[in-house]
C-alpha cells in the first residue's frame, strides 16, 4: 500500500479518535477532577481544544495531500470537502465565539455555558459519523 492511500485510510480514523478522545472524554471527565473551578476548566478547555483544532487542520491537510496524489473514489474529495467546510466553520466561527465566551468566564465576568457549545457538540458529532465513513470509502476504494 502506498503513502498516500494509506493516510487516505488511516488519517480519518486517527481524527476520530482524536474528537472522540478530547470532546467527549478528556472535556466531560475534566470538570469532576477535584478542585477544578468552572473557570480553570474552561480556561484548559480553551488549549486543548485551540490544540486539538491544529491537530485536526494538519490531517485535513495531510488527508487533502495524500487525495490528490493517490487517485481514490469520487466519494472521498466529497466528504474530505464537507469535512473541511466543517472543520473551518467550527474552528473560525465557533471556537472564536467559544473563546471570547471563555475569556469572560476566566475573568469573572461572564458564565459558563451557551447555545455555542451545543453547536460545537453537534458538529463534534458530524465529524464523528463521518470520519469513519470517510476512512472506509478510502479503504474500499484502496482494495478495489
Amino acid at each position: 500500500m502506498s503513502w498516500p492511500v494509506l493516510v487516505q485510510v488511516a488519517a480519518p480514523f486517527l481524527w476520530c479518535g482524536a474528537v472522540l478522545g478530547i470532546s467527549f472524554l478528556e472535556t466531560p471527565l475534566k470538570f469532576r477532577a477535584p478542585g477544578i473551578t468552572v473557570a480553570l476548566g474552561v480556561g484548559i478547555g480553551r488549549l486543548v481544544f485551540r490544540a486539538l483544532n491544529a491537530l485536526e487542520v494538519l490531517l485535513a491537510l495531510a488527508l487533502t495531500v495524500a487525495v490528490l496524489v493517490a487517485p481514490t473514489t469520487d466519494v472521498v474529495p466529497l466528504a474530505l470537502g464537507g469535512l473541511w467546510a466543517l472543520l473551518l466553520w467550527q474552528a473560525l466561527v465557533v471556537r472564536r465565539r467559544l473563546d471570547r465566551r471563555a475569556v469572560e468566564v476566566v475573568d469573572g465576568t461572564g458564565e459558563a455555558g451557551s447555545r455555542w457549545h451545543l453547536v460545537y457538540i453537534g458538529l463534534e458529532v458530524v465529524k464523528v459519523v463521518a470520519l469513519p465513513v470517510l476512512g472506509a470509502f478510502a479503504l474500499a476504494g484502496a482494495l478495489a
